[in-house]
């Protein structure tokens, strides 16, 4: 049997999160096929400075998900994930980005820098950037101003009514066409919903390819609100916010947290006013989206998605989207 397609769209934590738990069905004798389409709007911190300095793609998204699925998470990605602490013009970057970035200028294409720097960390999976064009985010919001940059949304305090990219048109790698085509399992998220995950659905020909995919689309509700970006926002406000920027449903699967955040960890978003999402399951359902259950909460102070679980609700999807596709090709021959 052939190893099950899942594809993996997303940046920031939440996407590497879950690239950590899928890695172990990626080893001999390998389960799950993992591809990574990685959001590329970053503009802040190493990523933003390099970004402005020598005009390239941000590798710090990129960089996360290759050391998740190393595997060595030794030495190798201790390595990529050091970051100088001293040094003119070196202070606050990651060897690692500095690493992607040279090899872009020495292939001088940043896709196939991304392919090396995987091959060197013996990454269980493929990882391509969701477009090779230098994009920048910009979101209206519901005040009516326009923000532009990842960095200025994320602090923006005004509800986001929308986002989009510039330069509007922008395509993607054809590896990520294919892989969507072949998938059993699309998946959304966790992560940042208007700066990690939104920005992936704006890439032209992304969203109509996910439709036309036989895949299962399965989207994992974020745990917490985001400050700047969602706050107040209920499982199926998510939901809505992607149905709106690609103007039709995209997703069959709501993947919910049913453990409750602790006092303590609660204790670390009160600052902020965070919350938990609530999830409407009953909403979900009359949207037409199936709820799939789980312990998600991951251990620690912070709150975050267990890679483990997420990971095999992950998988047992993957294997429902096979028997889905294997049928239609079966129907299909019938006819």
């Amino acid at each position: 049997m052939d190893a099950l397609k899942i594809v993996a769209i997303g940046g920031g934590t939440g996407l590497s999160t879950l690239l950590h738990g899928l890695k172990r069905y990626a080893r001999s004798p390998r389960e799950v096929e993992i591809t990574a389409i990685v959001t590329v709007t970053d503009d802040g911190g190493s990523s933003g400075r390099l970004r402005r300095e020598l005009n390239i793609l941000p590798p710090g998204d990129i960089r996360n998900c290759m050391v998740a699925l190393s595997e060595d998470e030794a030495l190798l990605s201790q390595l990529f994930q050091y970051r100088f602490a001293r040094g003119r013009g070196l202070k606050g970057h990651s060897f690692g980005n500095l690493f992607l970035t040279a090899l872009t200028n020495l292939t001088g294409d940043f896709a196939q820098a991304v392919k090396v720097s995987s091959e060197i960390l013996a990454s269980l999976g493929r990882i391509y950037p969701s477009t090779a064009e230098n994009v920048t985010l910009e979101a209206e919001l519901e005040s009516g101003g326009i923000v532009r940059g990842e960095t200025r949304i994320s602090r923006s305090r005004s509800p986001i009514r929308r986002i989009r990219l510039s330069p509007r048109v922008c395509k993607p790698l054809p590896e990520t066409l294919q892989a969507i085509a072949q998938a059993d399992l699309i998946t959304f998220g966790p992560g940042s919903l208007f700066t990690s995950l939104i920005p992936n659905l704006l890439v032209q020909g992304i969203p109509e390819a996910i439709r036309r995919s036989r895949a299962l689309k399965a989207f994992y509700v974020n745990l917490m609100w985001q400050p700047g970006e969602t706050m107040g926002f209920r499982a199926s406000d998510h939901v809505a916010a992607i149905n709106r920027h690609v103007k039709q449903p995209l997703i069959d699967v709501a993947i919910v947290n049913t453990r409750t955040i602790s006092v303590r960890q609660r204790r670390k978003y009160a600052a902020e006013h965070a919350h938990s999402v609530v999830n409407d399951v009953d909403l979900l359902e009359r949207m037409g989206l199936e709820v799939v259950t789980a312990d998600l909460l991951g251990e620690g102070d912070i709150v975050r998605h267990d890679p483990r679980v997420a990971a095999e609700v992950a998988v047992a999807l993957a294997r429902r989207g096979r028997a889905g596709r294997q049928k239609v090709h079966i129907l299909g021959e019938l006819h």
